[in-house]
């Protein structure tokens, strides 16, 4: 059985009055939520943690939904990306210089609506956002 390489990110929410916002950050021309590969001694959350605040600078995650958590089927070369879900007040993102590229990760952010991020997603993602979006729901 090949060894699965594991990423793990957060489906970043925002409420606003009767709406909620999804975080979706843009590398390429490929949209995905905040996420990265799980640095040794780290668990996974810890990783979707680290990885959220390196891309966005976002550090007030709420686990408002608990700590389960969606995957994807694997991809590339046997990866796997592990989703959770958590909410910030925080309006504003920034795109830090990762020191290792001397540039963003991502080239744009954009909070967008379920309908929207169903739009920009890859059919891959598509599964994790319908059970975060169906989590916040219930």
């Amino acid at each position: 059985m090949e060894k699965k390489t594991l990423s793990a990110g957060v489906v970043v929410v925002r409420r606003e009055s009767n709406h909620i916002w999804y975080l979706l950050l843009r590398a390429y021309s490929h949209w995905d939520f905040p996420k990265g590969m799980v640095e040794p001694g780290e668990t996974p959350l810890q990783g979707a943690l680290r990885e959220v605040e390196e891309e966005t600078s976002l550090n007030d995650l709420t686990f408002t939904w608990g700590y389960g958590y969606q995957e994807t089927p694997p991809y590339g070369r046997g990866k796997v990306a592990r989703y959770y879900v958590a909410e910030t007040r925080q309006t504003e993102v920034t795109l830090p210089v990762n020191p290792t590229l001397g540039h963003p990760e991502h080239d744009e952010y954009r909070w967008v609506t379920f309908q929207e991020a169903r739009t920009l997603l890859s059919p891959r993602v598509i599964p994790v956002l319908e059970w975060a979006h169906t989590l916040v729901f219930r």
